[in-house]
């Protein structure tokens, strides 16, 4: 089902009965400033799941915790304090950042447990804030590639174009209208104090490194 909702102003009775169906291990999908994202809760073992199996992803592969504030993503990543300074200057932005994972994430998602690192993306999008903002807590997520849902490699994607194909796993759409995306976020290692460095260069602006 497609609920659509004001960006910057989201009905919260929306929000509750998405977070409602993350707890009860379900998949919701959102636009995020980079892509549509298929949603999940990282501390409900079904959810994770169909959210690998939607990707047909081995639980080796990353996806990334999108957090309202550092406070919640300290819950999950080990911040040294060069890089709490630097999240407090650049964030919320066109970023996902790589840290060590806590025991409290890495007991639930199996790709911790590999390499003990994990994804922190702290989005610039008031639906994505608020949606946290009520569920109360961290969410894992993955996009939603093009041939996901029949579009050609560089095609547009459109909530209904979601809710054609993927219905039979994804409970519920949320579409805030007109989204424009920036394209893949720039991916920054943090886990070394005063020794960062950059994965991929995308949208998020690193020439402060």
């Amino acid at each position: 089902m497609i609920e659509y909702v004001i960006a910057h102003n989201p009905d919260d009775r929306v929000l509750d009965r998405a977070s409602k169906i993350l707890n009860a291990g379900g998949l919701i999908c959102a636009p995020t400033d980079t892509n549509w994202q298929v949603l999940a809760n990282p501390y409900k073992k079904e959810g994770v799941e169909k959210l690998y199996r939607l990707k047909e992803e081995g639980q080796a592969k990353h996806f990334s915790l999108l957090c309202s504030n550092i406070s919640m993503a300290s819950e999950l990543a080990h911040i040294n304090d060069s890089a709490f300074k630097l999240l407090k200057r650049i964030t919320p932005g066109h970023y996902t950042f790589i840290f060590e994972a806590t025991k409290k994430i890495s007991k639930v998602i199996k790709a911790t447990k590999t390499d003990k690192e994990i994804g922190i993306r702290f989005v610039p999008s008031a639906l994505i804030e608020k949606l946290i903002e009520v569920h109360g807590e961290a969410i894992i997520s993955t996009n939603i590639a093009p041939h996901m849902v029949d579009s050609l490699d560089d095609g547009e994607v459109y909530s209904y174009m979601i809710e054609d194909k993927l219905s039979h796993i994804i409970e519920l759409i949320i579409d805030p209208g007109e989204v424009e995306f920036v394209g893949a976020s720039s991916i920054l290692n943090l886990m070394q104090e005063d020794d960062f460095h950059i994965i991929r260069e995308g949208a998020g602006d690193t020439s402060f490194l």
